[in-house]
């Protein structure tokens, strides 16, 4: 027997939240939406510098580490990530400001993430170490511009492919429609 639980927190934005009840194991593999775009940023910086370290130290446990943060935000959000819970819970909220997004795009991305770590570390593993690093440079690339210039590619593929059909409207309304958007900045609680 299973309980029904909100889909999203109540005190999240209607017009980020889809209508409906989801199961407790739908709940548990939820993704926050929205999301605050700073705590994601914070959490694409914290993946650059071990990113970096990695690359710098050729050390390949460092890619397992990459990939398994990232399929950790994708299956169960910020929940259990280490690096998303030290921006979520103790970074983002120092800044004392908030900028909520659509959370599916960002989810997309940090599966952009998930599947280029997994070949890097497949990669790495079989001995390709130069076809590894190279994917791992392309992550650095994309979590930077993610981190220090408030571009997230993964978001922008998301967007595209909305536009042409591949991704269903309804995965996220918030995308497809600016009135449904609250306002830009809000300063948190």
């Amino acid at each position: 027997m299973t309980s029904k639980l909100p889909v999203a927190a109540p005190d999240a934005p209607r017009a980020f939240t889809k209508s409906g009840q989801g199961t407790v194991q739908r709940r548990l593999f939820d993704f926050p939406n929205p999301v605050n775009e700073y705590a994601a940023r914070i959490t694409a910086g914290l993946v650059v510098v071990l990113a970096v370290v990695t690359l710098v130290s050729g050390w390949g446990w460092g890619l397992v580490a990459l990939a398994v943060g990232f399929w950790l935000r994708v299956l169960f959000g910020p929940r259990v990530s280490p690096l998303a819970l030290l921006s979520v819970k103790v970074l983002a909220p120092r800044l004392g400001r908030t900028k909520l997004v659509p959370g599916p795009p960002k989810r997309f991305a940090q599966g952009i993430g998930a599947a280029l770590t997994t070949a890097a570390v497949v990669l790495f593993f079989l001995g390709a170490q130069p076809a590894a690093w190279v994917l791992l440079a392309l992550l650095i690339v994309a979590a930077s511009l993610e981190a220090f210039a408030g571009f997230c590619l993964g978001c922008a593929i998301f967007g595209f492919l909305q536009r042409r059909g591949l991704i269903p409207e309804d995965v996220c309304e918030a995308c497809n429609n600016i009135a449904l958007r609250p306002a830009a900045d809000a300063v948190s609680r």
